[in-house]
């Protein structure tokens, strides 16, 4: 398959003439015919790297780190029985398959930084995995904005954050040139992985360059300066920003870079990447970028550059037209009562930083950060739903275990291996020694995998559907 990936000429051409100085082509194209490397990244909101080499081990799963992104891995595994992603710890959001190569924005994004971040946008967040190793470095806190224009695409961007037990992040479904009018100067930081035209995905995808051309790498490049502008309007003075593609071409990258320094120039300045991580310099261009081609690192082809904003600027007029906001705060008085039956059912606790409201008989329990945004964005949804009211109290939610419960709980299920496969098939569990009342947390081994409730002597399946699997289960 991938000796016979599509190269057009004339892309080539192009990349012959960009190589730098003591590369071949030939070695280019070698690369690119080469299958990539698997590759994955541990969610340290759910397990240490420390813990997760152990569970390798005893899967004889062989890791070999990542030199830029100190939680990721090449991975090389037995996928015969079942494939990665739908192993046990991937279902339970123990890691995240993720090419390596686009694990350098995020980790350029948190390099150095002087302090810790109160509000990232993700201007460009489908399918979640720089959204989720952003809120795992943020160890859940604060806010992370994460926008997706593709409404499709959303849902697969929900499933990902709610499988790896994230709390901070408000999804948001626009255009990303909205954010520098509707929200100037509001973001501590930005990341900005652009739409573009993929020149360095043809690894992973064979035909990826069957609609190349420069015309359309032209007509990209000018959606991607829009995008560009916008994400440095949304950013504070101070704060800083990463741009990204997964494109090789100067048009969609260097020149887009350009184009923001043409446009604010001394309120903005470049941040070198030379020093990002060992041997980072073989990739590092001469304004301080990162221009990643596919044999530098035996990875996809990737474009990284890093932004500091010096001053502020004037951002665009626009005329918000909002309506009403369908969630109240909860009072001091109604959240506590929340907080001690929740504690009172589950033995869990609700985290700092964090707030309750409610829509209806919903409770939902937001990130404290995202309270300055509310009335001045209209979120997709925000933070998690962790409970439903009724006339005996509250029926709690799936994501009150798997993101708020550590599975130290004495209220708790440890399933057998076959149970849990049938779990996250979506199926009722029939634990044939223990009973209960009322809503239970169900763990497989130590990781906590869902929460359900006791029906007689079974226990409801409380999986959200997006989360079920129905074939070749570990």
């Amino acid at each position: 398959m991938h000796k016979n990936v599509y190269l057009p000429q004339e892309f080539i051409e192009q990349i012959r003439a960009i190589l730098p100085s003591g590369e071949k082509i030939e070695d280019f194209i070698a690369a690119c015919q080469r299958p990539l490397r698997k590759s994955i990244r541990v969610n340290t909101l759910k397990i240490s790297v420390s813990e997760f080499s152990q569970v390798a081990k005893e899967k004889n799963w062989s890791l070999e780190a990542i030199p830029w992104c100190a939680d990721g891995f090449w991975i090389d595994a037995d996928e015969s029985q079942a494939p990665l992603g739908n192993t046990a710890e991937h279902m339970c959001g123990l890691f995240y398959i993720q090419e390596a190569s686009s694990m350098v924005p995020v980790s350029a994004l948190f390099k150095d930084r002087e302090h810790d971040f109160d509000t990232v946008l993700d201007m460009a967040a489908a399918p979640g995995s720089k959204t989720t190793q952003i809120s795992a470095l943020m160890d859940n806190r604060g806010l992370v904005v994460a926008n997706e224009f593709s409404s499709s695409r959303v849902k697969v961007l929900h499933a990902n954050v709610e499988r790896c037990g994230i709390r901070n992040v408000a999804l948001t479904n626009f255009d990303g040139a909205v954010f520098g009018g509707w929200l100037p100067e509001s973001f501590d930081a930005v990341l900005i992985d652009a739409p573009c035209s993929g020149e360095g995905t043809v690894r992973k995808d064979a035909d990826a360059m069957k609609n190349w051309s420069l015309d359309a790498i032209k007509s990209i490049a000018e959606t991607q300066k829009q995008l560009i502008e916008s994400a440095f309007h949304a950013l504070k003075p101070g704060g800083e920003m990463v741009y990204s593609t997964c494109t090789l071409s100067l048009e969609e990258n260097q020149q887009v870079c350009q184009h923001l320094f043409d446009t604010f120039g001394e309120g903005v300045e470049a941040v070198n990447l030379s020093s990002l991580f060992t041997n980072a310099a073989k990739a590092t261009t001469p304004e301080g970028f990162l221009h990643i081609f596919p044999q530098t690192f035996d990875s996809e082809g990737f474009f990284v550059a890093k932004f500091r904003k010096i001053s502020s600027v004037t951002p665009p007029e626009v005329k918000k037209r909002m309506g009403k906001f369908p969630f109240t705060k909860a009072s001091n008085k109604e959240a506590q009562q929340i907080a001690d039956q929740l504690k009172d059912a589950l033995d869990v606790s609700l985290p700092q930083e964090t707030q309750v409201w409610l829509r209806d008989k919903d409770v939902w329990l937001f990130p404290s950060a995202l309270e300055p945004f509310i009335g001045e964005l209209r979120f997709s949804r925000m933070g998690i739903k962790i409970a439903e009211s009724h006339k005996k109290g509250y029926r709690w939610q799936h994501q009150v275990a798997t993101t708020l419960a550590t599975g130290m709980e004495a209220n708790a299920v440890v399933l057998s291996i076959e149970q849990a496969r049938e779990w996250f098939m979506g199926r009722d569990i029939r634990p044939e020694t223990v009973s209960g009342k009322g809503e239970v947390i169900v763990k497989l081994g130590n990781d906590v995998i869902g929460l359900g409730k006791w029906v007689g002597n079974r226990i409801k399946n409380g999986l959200p559907r997006e989360l079920v699997r129905d074939k070749n289960l570990f």
